[in-house]
């Protein structure tokens, strides 16, 4: 009887433990974040180093990271991540050998495992008092396919340093900064292969993200692309192949580029049909993926095209990710008339391509 009783109270307590780490439904707006077009403060920049994968690793990725300093710190600050003080003087160095002035930069010491800092790096929103406030999203290296202890702590080491309130996020929901797309008008874009995902958020309902989005990100629109698990390390974020430029366009590609990227058919005829918060349907404008294979600055060939979707945009700047390719020239064109009020400016990205990500995948912007 009392083993009975054990395994009764035991089961109830693991129920209990499972009821109290679902996510409320509770669809309150406590939070909104801006979209990336809105001010920043600055930009955050998480340097290589060659603490994970080696010394050739981070200066093959240096020059990359220089350029993209360069071009931001002329509009807004630049928060760069350092990993140690070693490194910090190393960049420090980099920056002043290529005539960047640092009055615009700070650094933080802080050890990281890669470059990634769109998905482990703080989310800066709006409370309902109009605070900016940092939230602090659980991450753990894309369904734990890396190492991730040191950049999931990024987000609090900032907000302490800064003196900002952070919101730990990090038992209700897994969610990498690339992984949705937010229009500031409510809508929200993402797939489900990377949030609903078991190596994220297992037995997580769509209903219950929602309401997590709705929430914490002011999200009343949903746009839900079912996606491809188990393709690459992000399971296929959003912001490879689909991006708001504003709260009535899209940005994405082709039909044959988007089945090139592989992006499932149904996905495909959703995002072309796809409606805003005022269900006004979205401008669509596409960008080519590049005409050739990448290949790197170090002569590796890789085996698939690169995306120009994931651009980023500072505050008097677009940073477009370039591959040395005919394409660099028709995306840029089409993305400046996008931004007229900002320059773009086309960043070397085949090095970093290798290790799978662009350009939007290393920044993380903090609003005004």
């Amino acid at each position: 009887m009392q083993i009975v009783m054990i395994t009764l109270l035991s089961i109830l307590s693991s129920c209990k433990q499972e009821e109290n780490y679902r996510p409320s439904t509770d669809t309150t707006i406590q939070y909104r974040m801006p979209e990336e077009s809105a001010l920043h403060e600055g930009t955050w920049l998480q340097w290589p180093h060659q603490y994970q994968y080696g010394i050739t690793y981070r200066n093959r990725l240096d020059a990359t990271w220089v350029k993209m300093t360069e071009a931001l710190v002329k509009g807004e600050k630049v928060h760069i991540i350092a990993y140690d003080g070693t490194e910090k003087n190393r960049i420090i160095a980099l920056l002043r050998d290529a005539g960047i002035s640092l009055n615009r930069i700070d650094f933080k010491v802080y050890p990281t495992d890669d470059v990634w800092v769109r998905d482990n790096g703080p989310i800066y929103v709006y409370d309902q008092a109009g605070e900016l406030v940092i939230q602090d999203w659980g991450f753990n290296g894309w369904g734990e396919k890396a190492e991730f202890e040191n950049c999931d702590q990024v987000p609090a080491k900032i907000a302490k340093d800064q003196g900002f309130k952070r919101v730990d996020l990090n038992k209700l929901m897994v969610n990498e900064g690339g992984a949705v797309e937010i229009d500031g008008k409510g809508t929200l874009l993402a797939t489900k292969s990377a949030i609903l995902n078991s190596n994220r958020n297992a037995g997580m309902t769509q209903r219950e993200a929602e309401a997590i989005f709705t929430k914490y990100l002011g999200a009343t629109n949903f746009i839900w692309l079912e996606g491809r698990a188990g393709l690459e390390i992000t399971d296929m974020h959003i912001d490879g192949f689909a991006r708001f430029a504003s709260p009535n366009i899209l940005v994405t590609m082709d039909t044959e580029d988007l089945l090139e990227w592989e992006v499932p058919q149904q996905d495909i005829n959703k995002l072309y049909a796809a409606k805003n918060s005022t269900d006004v349907a979205y401008q669509i404008v596409k960008l080519p993926l590049t005409q050739n294979n990448v290949e790197t600055a170090y002569g590796k060939k890789l085996d698939y095209k690169g995306s120009y979707v994931n651009y980023y945009i500072g505050n008097t700047c677009v940073l477009v990710p370039n591959y040395n390719d005919p394409n660099d020239l028709v995306a840029n064109k089409i993305i400046q008339s996008l931004y007229p009020g900002r320059v773009v400016i086309g960043i070397d990205v085949r090095n970093l391509y290798a290790n799978g990500g662009m350009i939007h995948c290393v920044t993380q912007q903090q609003p005004q």
